[in-house]
């Protein structure tokens, strides 16, 4: 018998700062968190923005953030995770752990640095490179289960983090499970966008929208707390939401380029709304994957039409990347935090950037400004380079889900 798995606790850091209020003010307030980069000279590259977060907004707690200096991955976990166990009243004592991250690489360039100057290598951070070690070093601070993966397929990391946190609780594996994932602005991660012409000269990211330009990358750390809903009523805890459904898909059409009409992403929601028991019509929000870039937006809409069939135009869809930023591997796990804001009170984020429509891209964006809605289920879309797509439902807490 599957057990139903439910969030009871979260962690979230973006641009805005650390909290679900920062993204409030922020994001739900259709402001972006969009600024000149400062940890690294981008005099050398075509972008010179991303949403990083330069010490304004609530602070994250234990991490000092100086100016010109990139927070480290796991002491910004770290503090996501404390916050998440402490929303949830849990030790995470035999928690599994389930990470989404390529790993820390913000002390890369001193490390080549040194190397080819013959000096031995001396920054500790560079041993977080590792995506590994991330997963086993917040497990041992915060003494969770010994269980800790990292998952490493870019963007649709974090979702794959958390269905497989879903998927183990649901059959019986694990009672409560820590999932998440983190990815903070580094300079060789940036030159590589760059490079790829995928970045936005603009300084905005304008999903859906006529014109669009490209992506711009953020800050975004988010760890949640899974948990069987049967396990969580014993124990009196309070509810978020529950997660009704995951799927997982691939297409392999491109390296890079995601299939045209998003076969991909049509199939991993369909799996995911299936697995949910629900009908696609009953999805009343969609947190799109939305980059921002003239392919990705054209493919999702036609995976959105796909999925939603004639029901499409009716709902309501944006993309957050357009506020916060594309966090690449921590993108699934900031956008579920997102859309359990969303569904818990009743406001969906909107589509910043939006200016003129796209005949190509003919859905309700949610353009500039957030939007009052009571929806019981929304379906949140991440898709990645080499055709992975993933795909969460969540359900607003109710006294069935609780």
């Amino acid at each position: 018998m599957a057990h139903d798995v439910v969030v009871t606790g979260y962690g979230v850091f973006t641009a805005y700062g650390f909290g679900a209020q920062a993204l409030r003010d922020g994001l739900f307030a259709g402001r972006a968190g969009f600024t000149p980069v400062t940890r690294f000279d981008s005099t050398p590259y075509h972008a010179d923005r991303a949403a990083t977060y330069e010490g304004d907004g609530p602070e994250i707690p234990g991490v000092p953030v100086k100016p010109g200096v990139t927070p480290g991955q796991a002491e910004v976990l770290r503090a996501c995770a404390l916050a998440a166990l402490a929303m949830a009243r849990h030790d995470g004592a035999d928690a599994p752990v389930f990470l989404g991250t390529a790993g820390d690489h913000s002390a890369n360039r001193g490390f080549w640095e040194d190397v080819a100057a013959d000096r031995t290598p001396v920054d500790p951070r560079v041993l977080d490179s590792l995506p590994a070690r991330l997963a086993e070093r917040l497990g041992e601070e915060l003494g969770l289960g010994r269980q800790r993966l990292s998952f490493v397929n870019a963007c649709v990391a974090s979702t794959n983090a958390i269905a497989h946190g879903a998927e183990l609780i649901s059959r019986g594996g694990a009672d409560v499970a820590v999932a998440g994932g983190a990815y903070l602005v580094t300079e060789d991660v940036f030159a590589k966008f760059d490079s790829g012409k995928a970045l936005s000269r603009e300084g905005v990211v304008r999903p859906f929208a006529k014109g669009r330009k490209g992506l711009l990358q953020g800050d975004g750390v988010a760890v949640l707390v899974l948990e069987s809903a049967r396990h969580a009523r014993e124990r009196g805890a309070d509810v978020l939401a529950r997660v009704a459904g995951w799927g997982m898909a691939a297409d392999a059409y491109h390296v890079i380029q995601p299939h045209p009409q998003g076969e991909g992403m049509a199939a991993a929601a369909g799996a995911a709304i299936r697995r949910a028991g629900i009908a696609p019509e009953q999805i009343g929000y969609v947190n799109a994957h939305g980059t921002g870039t003239p392919l990705n937006d054209v493919a999702e809409t036609a995976a959105l039409h796909r999925i939603f069939g004639a029901h499409a135009s009716k709902v309501p869809v944006s993309s957050t990347k357009s506020g916060t930023g594309h966090m690449l591997e921590a993108t699934g796990a900031v956008e579920a935090v997102i859309t359990i804001l969303a569904l818990c009170e009743g406001l969906l984020p909107p589509t910043l950037g939006y200016q003129e429509a796209d005949p190509a891209c003919d859905l309700d964006y949610i353009p500039g400004v957030a939007r009052p809605a009571d929806i019981t289920y929304a379906l949140s879309l991440n898709a990645a380079f080499g055709g992975v797509n993933a795909a969460l439902v969540l359900e607003r807490a109710s006294e069935d889900t609780a």
